[in-house]
């Protein structure tokens, strides 16, 4: 077993100069090193390149740019995991920054039995505060997702179950595992430490992620019929009342 495998870091960054430098600074300040940081970047039209470029510059580790335009978050961390070459994978969003020693933490609890998911907690913060600390087991999976940025995959897991499908704008992550744990063939691995951290918000905090989720718990058999549609109305109805109120 290699004691220093290779890590992959994905970060999708779109007009993300507000948050990024503290994504980008969480990886640099990880105590390993045998890591690369792929950034795809969806041809932001802000300061984002420029604070991304001078991260390179600095960063003691491989740190690969792209720049195009895509099709949304989870064509970037597509694109991001095709190119990834390490034996490990990790997303953190634009938005999002790890713990100090996230990496190690994680490599602790792979190396044990080389597990092909490991996941551990995440806090979740609102208006810059603590809102809670969050943490699902992927044994309640069909009820709760387990937040992305405190969890890794192997290289190998993607090429063999495949990526992100597209169809979904905003829980593409929890549709992909919830396949790889309904089929019952990926081993999942829990680390009951602190991984990553969380702006709230974003397309996942939506009515429309709300609303896709719903539809993945039907479609797994988790909630009847009434259920969804009741509160599949109610979310549409809240999306009218809003913009009416222009909220």
């Amino acid at each position: 077993m290699n004691p220093t495998p290779k890590i992959s870091i994905i970060t999708p960054t779109y007009n993300s100069a507000k948050t990024v430098r503290d994504t980008l600074n969480s990886v640099l300040a990880q105590n390993y090193t045998n890591l690369e940081h792929i950034i795809v970047d969806g041809k932001s039209t802000d300061d984002t390149l420029a604070i991304v470029n001078e991260y390179k510059e600095k960063a003691p580790y491989e740190v690969r740019i792209v720049s195009e335009k895509d099709n949304g978050i989870y064509d970037a961390m597509n694109k991001g995991i095709v190119l990834a070459t390490g034996e490990l994978v990790g997303i953190i969003n634009s938005d999002d920054w790890y713990e100090p020693d996230a990496i190690e933490k994680t490599l602790k609890t792979y190396q044990h039995q080389k597990y092909e998911i490991v996941y551990g907690m995440i806090r979740i913060y609102q208006d810059e505060k603590i809102s809670e600390i969050q943490f699902y087991s992927h044994e309640f999976m069909l009820q709760h997702m387990i937040c992305h940025p405190s969890c890794f995959v192997t290289k190998a897991t993607y090429e063999d179950l495949g990526t992100f499908d597209l169809k979904y704008r905003s829980s593409s992550d929890y549709d992909w595992m919830l396949k790889r744990y309904s089929e019952g063939k990926t081993t999942f691995s829990t680390n009951y430490e602190m991984i990553a951290n969380m702006r709230a918000g974003g397309m996942s905090g939506s009515n429309l992620g709300y609303r896709e989720t719903l539809k993945l718990q039907l479609e797994y058999h988790q909630i009847p019929k009434s259920y969804f549609w009741f509160y599949t109305i109610k979310s549409h109805v809240g999306d009218v009342v809003r913009k009416l109120r222009g909220v």
